[in-house]
């Protein structure tokens, strides 16, 4: 194992650190409410990324005895995650994945082949770390957190974190999802979720999401955000069939005429056609940010949530890092408006952090160059040259 890999975090011993960090904070939290007022103080703590140290490590990199700019993405994302953690010395072997599981209530619509309670089997699946997600993240050293927020069906084991703000969401084509309140409290969720794993010793976070149909409110959120059509932001999901795909497309069309949801009011909008998944992760993203921790994206879901977070408080855009590009129709879209590019397009569509999971060793390959590549001086080459 590589010396950057030695001090990953252990899973039993990262879950019992968790779990007292977060009762610490629900305790500190327990006299405030989750409110307007609360959510802008969350966004008032965030600091800017530390660009002389994004400048550092550029210079480093250009020092290295390879072609410049060799690494690409890879390198640039290094680069990012030197002013994400304010220091030159970057270090990302403690990290943790993140999963909320919650419940749509759109899935009436016939927008997905799975009923509801295939959240709660997933959520069972997590805790014994037998899922897709969690096998890639035990290769890529990373403990596994799965956190409940809205899961219609609940699963009563005390390994399972989270406080749903409610046991399943309405039916978006028949009315707003959430109340406002609700969703500030998912949004808290996360930012606990979040506050918890770096108080636990994580220093690169990721977070996935596991809810039957929520890549319908995704669409329906994409739509109101980035200003895209059902038709291009609709996808087939876990796999629907071409009568599904248009149940799907007419779902999220009604959503919004229904609701009529407002791209200014972020909370409103993630209310009206939203999750708890959407609004935790969105929380996710800000908690990450405050504690100067950066954060790698999962797929559309996760983006058009980082897309809300970065809405609300655009200096949180510099504490993210894409990973991959979703099948998802939306999902470019999505992390343009984000400004960021992935380093991986490999057609993944599965959701739950595995595409934030793939890329770790990518970044862990790339960190290992940043600290270690012997430079041009020491190897006694002319360094290269920046040519026009």
């Amino acid at each position: 194992m590589t010396d950057g890999l030695r001090g990953h975090l252990d899973q039993c011993r990262f879950e019992a650190d968790y779990a007292r960090a977060e009762d610490g904070l629900r305790a500190r939290l327990a006299s405030t409410a989750a409110d307007d007022a609360w959510l802008q103080g969350l966004v008032a703590g965030v600091a800017a990324p530390d660009e002389e140290c994004a400048r550092a490590a550029r210079a480093r990199f250009d020092a290295a005895a390879m072609p410049l700019g060799g690494l690409g993405l890879l390198q640039e994302d290094v680069q990012r995650l030197a002013a994400a953690l304010g220091t030159r010395d970057v270090d990302i072997s403690a990290r943790c994945l993140v999963v909320f599981l919650a419940d749509n209530g759109v899935v009436a619509q016939g927008v997905s082949q799975s009923g509801q309670e295939v959240t709660a089997i997933v959520a069972n699946n997590l805790l014994a770390l037998s899922t897709s997600s969690c096998r890639m993240a035990a290769c890529a050293h990373a403990p596994v957190i799965p956190v409940d927020v809205g899961m219609a069906t609940r699963v009563r084991d005390g390994r399972l974190r989270g406080r749903a703000a409610v046991r399943g969401t309405r039916d978006i084509t028949r009315g707003p999802a959430l109340t406002r309140a609700q969703v500030l409290l998912a949004v808290r969720e996360g930012y606990i979720a979040a506050s918890s794993c770096a108080a636990a010793g994580a220093r690169l976070l990721a977070a996935g999401e596991m809810g039957i149909g929520n890549t319908t409110t995704t669409a329906a959120l994409a739509c109101v955000l980035a200003g895209i059509a059902p038709d291009e932001a609709v996808g087939r999901g876990a796999g629907l069939d071409a009568a599904g795909l248009e149940r799907k497309r007419l779902a999220v069309a009604r959503s919004l005429e229904v609701n009529d949801p407002c791209a200014r009011d972020v909370v409103g909008a993630i209310a009206a056609v939203g999750g708890c998944d959407i609004a935790a992760m969105c929380g996710f993203y800000l908690g990450a940010a405050s504690c100067g921790v950066p954060v790698v994206l999962d797929g559309v879901i996760s983006c058009v949530a980082a897309l809300c977070a970065q809405r609300l408080c655009p200096q949180a855009a510099g504490y993210m890092l894409a990973s991959h590009v979703s099948q998802e129709p939306a999902a470019r879209v999505l992390l343009d408006q984000l400004g960021l590019r992935a380093p991986i397009a490999a057609g993944m569509h599965l959701g739950e952090g595995t595409g934030a999971m793939a890329v770790l060793p990518l970044l862990d390959a790339a960190v290992e160059v940043y600290r270690g590549c012997i430079t041009f001086e020491q190897s006694g080459m002319d360094a290269y040259k920046v040519l026009e």
